[in-house]
């Protein structure tokens, strides 16, 4: 801002103080060319990037009012569009008892939802920052090559469970398993006790269920997507990496499994997980949510609404996804199965448990059977494809008592020949002791 220096002529009062801009300052040079016939209107029309007809006005106002005949009409006065005093305080009154720690996009939306008042993102921010309630600042982030999205919904699928307090105080700390497509950005979640073998199935299941078989899958190197494991010799000879379980029941169902190196490398489920550690719990806080049950029931309604407002569409509108096929038994796939030695008397030992085989085919000769815990619970033992009925041994025979009674350690009396023998040039036993109790 520029300060026009007043007139001479006369006493100096504020009113002949004029405080211009450098763009009114630029405006006022052109105008004033134009008044004295220096250009013309048309051309001042084009240096200063307005239409004839405002040029027209200005030159109007300067002779009328003078040099501050170029400053706008409105400086000073407050816009019409101003909020009202009131809503101000209603707003930030609101926002210290029931949204302290919600940022500004989602405390200008629960504003709208919840108490109906409708107000910018940006406007609340300000305030916010006024108030000194909100202060965001950016951190330097390590530099990474971007990947591009998959082309098609199916294509692949991003992982991850995140252990987090999504109940707060109000329940217990849960796992959120969280899929999301990588072409379209479509999630799908569901909550459990823990991140586990279990969990990662029961969870893979009813997404294949409402989507469909995905292409691949992109997860970390947890120890329920990854084994630990070393090879064994069969492997070793056979070229083969051991699988957990999940990796196995994945392989059956011809799915591709991806083993991320960093956490950046499926970013986009790591950022939706950001973003529901921040909206969800307090989505979920409004509504007073406080078991697992509660928790799932709500996130279906939750999650719809946030694929409609945040998934896109993909480069090619092909869906990859396969549809289950009649002679696929998922149940059966997604199971923990494991390899048991079968005994000569047809058990089989299983998590310290002892299980009778009733039906074993005659002429079987094999020394394992494989055990399958499914999702729902039940046990099933199977051999060569067929699955083997069994019941639990509830009480463990006793071993039968030995005839013969244990012999008891023969200790020679004080005057025992043994106690008293010598060889030359050595102690006996009694010289023994008593040199040990003269040490102590």
């Amino acid at each position: 801002m520029v300060k026009c220096p007043p007139k001479k002529e006369g006493g100096m009062s504020q009113k002949d103080i004029i405080v211009l801009s450098q763009k009114e300052l630029r405006r006022l040079k052109i105008i004033q060319e134009v008044i004295n016939k220096h250009i013309t209107q048309r051309k001042a029309s084009e240096l200063l990037g307005l239409s004839q007809r405002q040029i027209i006005r200005i030159v109007k106002r300067v002779r009328l009012e003078g040099d501050k005949g170029v400053i706008h009409k409105s400086r000073g006065k407050p816009s019409k569009r101003k909020m009202p005093d009131i809503i101000k305080n209603r707003v930030i009154n609101l926002y210290k008892k029931k949204y302290p720690d919600f940022g500004p996009t989602l405390a200008s939306e629960k504003l709208l939802e919840l108490n109906k008042i409708n107000l910018s993102r940006e406007t609340l921010r300000k305030w916010l920052i006024e108030k000194g309630f909100w202060l965001r600042k950016r951190k330097s982030r390590k530099h990474r090559y971007w990947r591009q999205r998959c082309e098609c919904f199916g294509q692949m699928v991003q992982l991850d469970g995140s252990h987090h307090k999504w109940l707060e105080e109000r329940g217990p700390e849960l796992v959120l398993m969280t899929y999301v497509d990588d072409a379209t950005n479509k999630v799908f979640a569901r909550f459990y006790d823990y991140e586990g073998t279990l969990p990662a199935m029961d969870s893979f299941k009813r997404y294949i269920e409402k989507y469909g078989i995905p292409q691949s899958i992109y997860v970390d190197k947890h120890t329920t997507y990854r084994s630990t494991k070393k090879q064994s010799i069969e492997e070793q000879l056979e070229n083969k990496q051991p699988q957990s379980q999940f990796e196995r029941a994945l392989n059956e169902l011809d799915v591709n499994v991806i083993h991320a190196n960093s956490p950046q490398a499926k970013g986009r489920v790591e950022r939706i997980l950001r973003t529901f550690q921040d909206r969800l719990i307090k989505e979920m806080r409004l509504r007073n949510i406080n078991t697992k049950e509660q928790a799932n029931k709500f996130l279906e309604e939750y999650l719809a609404k946030f694929n409609e407002r945040f998934s896109i569409e993909p480069s090619n509108p092909t869906n990859l996804h396969r549809p289950i096929s009649k002679d696929i038994d998922l149940d059966k796939i997604l199971s923990i199965r494991t390899k048991r030695a079968l005994r000569n008397d047809l058990t089989v030992r299983h998590n310290k448990k002892l299980y009778q085989i009733l039906d074993m085919p005659e002429g079987a000769r094999t020394k394992y059977v494989f055990v399958e815990e499914r999702l729902n619970g039940k046990l099933y033992i199977n051999y060569n494809g067929f699955t083997l009925k069994y019941k639990l041994i509830d009480t463990k025979p006793l071993k039968p008592k030995s005839p013969y009674k244990p012999r008891k350690t023969y200790i020679p009396p004080p005057d025992h020949p043994w106690r008293k023998f010598k060889l030359p040039g050595s102690l006996n036993f009694e010289e023994k002791e008593e040199l040990e109790v003269c040490a102590l």
